[in-house]
């Protein structure tokens, strides 16, 4: 293998551990139920943050409606960490690794 060939790729190593430490250091947020619920991640999925809108239980009724909507608010948020993982990271190993010959 050529000193140049690796070189670029210890470079690219470089660049993917960066970037995914940045990922893992962004805040993401997801909702659901109008904003009934909110919820607060860190790249690296861990939850920081979950707030419930004062109205979200009139009565014992809404307890069931509340818990779904708060599954819902978590999913929409990890999709979107995953999301913005895949998109940041397709720049590393989206046109695959440059020929070594």
């Amino acid at each position: 293998m050529n000193p140049g060939m690796i070189k670029q790729l210890q470079k690219m190593q470089r660049d993917m551990v960066r970037a995914q430490k940045e990922l893992e250091a962004s805040t993401f947020y997801g909702s659901a139920g109008g904003k009934m619920v909110t919820v607060e991640f860190t790249g690296d999925k861990q939850m920081k943050e979950i707030k419930i809108a004062q109205d979200a239980i009139e009565s014992p009724e809404d307890l069931e409606m509340l818990q779904d909507t708060i599954i819902s608010a978590v999913n929409d948020c990890i999709k979107k960490i995953e999301q913005e993982t895949e998109s940041v990271m397709s720049q590393f190993t989206g046109g695959g690794l440059p020929s070594l010959f």
